[in-house]
């Protein structure tokens, strides 16, 4: 019921949002008479925030049209293009704009981004394909939103997450570089020791793991707590709900995306009650760019989506609770995983100094348990004063993180 009555409530606060999205507008825009009155800022800047904190956020656009490449003296145009299309996952190519002789000539080499399945869409990426851009071919997976994919394309695993990774590698290499940021670092690791184990031919060239649970039990934050203090039982009967019917997806049991989103508000409530304070403050003075920066953030971190019920439960108990991957007991399609018998991919691992998600050490357990990876195909970083969103966004991810990785895919290219 909780999922209904939450569409419930979005209908009902939708002319409502309209409502205070029009007027905002009416008190702001110069050609308004009702813009020149006393207190006409503080009122739009009151509608304002009234709308944002009720709207609903859609998936927003990667909105990368160009992109400055290294060895040419003018940006060139960027062109998405999904080039592995399935039901729960789409590989998105950001192909240059240029003929196939000048992209030879590039010798770019091949990226595939995986990005998280955990509540925010693939687009909470956008600076880290920016950055990787310059140098390298970039490849996205871009998940779908489990309540738009119908009962009728069946259930998805994290075993079927892993299956998926696999044939995009495989799709890609054997010449591509792999890089996973935070949730996929453990079923990318895990796609990639089965390929070992089995002698696959089209085994990546490098391996990039950035803010992951390889092993949750080093330095547990709030999120390991709570799936550690919570029963299995607890997240099936407690936070799993059908998608409503007017969705393609309904009946599907999914984690909503809403409850993840508020779980992520309830992790520093203060901070973003600060942010939004900061903003209406902000729209008063009349400072324009420092909230457009704000509502820039905030679509993006409020647009969330719903995971399929399997892949999360199952996410939850392997990875946080029974910690198979570092314990050596994680079974996938009755293959043991065994990350000992990667030697030929090198290894790169990155946290941030003050990740608050990705406790420190939980990344870096990959080089323990890739015990067979020469120590010259191993290199570990951990970026000062980066938070969990900094390794792979912002400042400290442009000048420190990519030109770091940028460096290591050349040196195993």
């Amino acid at each position: 019921m909780l999922y209904q009555l939450h569409e419930m409530q979005r209908s009902m606060l939708t002319p409502l949002m309209q409502w205070a999205d029009a007027s905002a507008k009416i008190f702001s825009n110069p050609v308004s008479p009702l813009a020149h009155t006393p207190f006409a800022q503080r009122i739009a800047a009151g509608y304002e925030l009234m709308y944002r904190l009720g709207k609903d956020y859609e998936k927003p656009a990667f909105g990368i049209d160009t992109s400055p490449v290294k060895g040419l003296d003018a940006p060139v145009g960027i062109i998405e293009q999904v080039t592995v299309n399935k039901p729960f996952c789409r590989l998105i190519h950001f192909r240059k704009d240029l003929d196939d002789q000048q992209i030879k000539d590039l010798a770019q080499p091949t990226v595939l981004l995986v990005a998280p399945l955990s509540g925010h869409h693939s687009t909470l990426l956008r600076d880290t394909v920016r950055g990787l851009l310059v140098e390298h071919d970039v490849f996205i997976t871009d998940w779908t939103d489990a309540r738009m994919v119908p009962l009728a394309d069946g259930a998805f695993h994290l075993d079927d997450y892993i299956y998926y990774v696999q044939d995009f590698i495989r799709h890609l290499g054997p010449d591509v570089h792999v890089i996973s940021v935070c949730q996929p670092t453990v079923p990318v690791l895990a796609a990639i020791a089965l390929m070992a184990t089995a002698n696959d031919p089209k085994l990546p060239k490098t391996m990039t793991m950035m803010g992951g649970p390889i092993d949750p039990r080093r330095s547990p934050t709030a999120v390991n707590n709570l799936a550690t203090e919570k029963k299995f039982s607890w997240f099936e009967n407690t936070v799993i709900y059908p998608v409503p019917p007017n969705y393609p997806g309904f009946g599907r049991k999914v984690y909503p995306g809403f409850l993840q989103h508020a779980g992520f508000i309830a992790m520093n409530p203060g901070r973003h009650a600060e942010s939004h304070r900061d903003f209406y403050n902000h729209l008063v003075k009349g400072d324009e760019e420092t909230a457009e920066s704000h509502r820039k953030f905030y679509d993006e971190y409020n647009a969330v989506l719903d995971m399929p019920a399997e892949y999360y439960l199952d996410t939850i108990k392997t990875v946080f609770q029974d910690f198979a991957l570092p314990r050596g007991t994680w079974e996938v399609g009755g293959q043991l995983v065994r990350p000992q018998d990667i030697t030929s991919v090198a290894l790169f691992t990155v946290e941030g100094e003050l990740d608050d998600i990705s406790g420190a050490g939980q990344t870096q357990a990959a080089h323990d348990l890739c015990s067979n990876i020469p120590d010259d195909m191993k290199q570990d970083f951990v970026a000062p004063g980066a938070g969990h969103y900094g390794i792979f966004s912002g400042r400290r991810w442009r000048e420190m993180v990519c030109p770091k990785i940028t460096d290591f895919i050349k040196q195993h290219a």
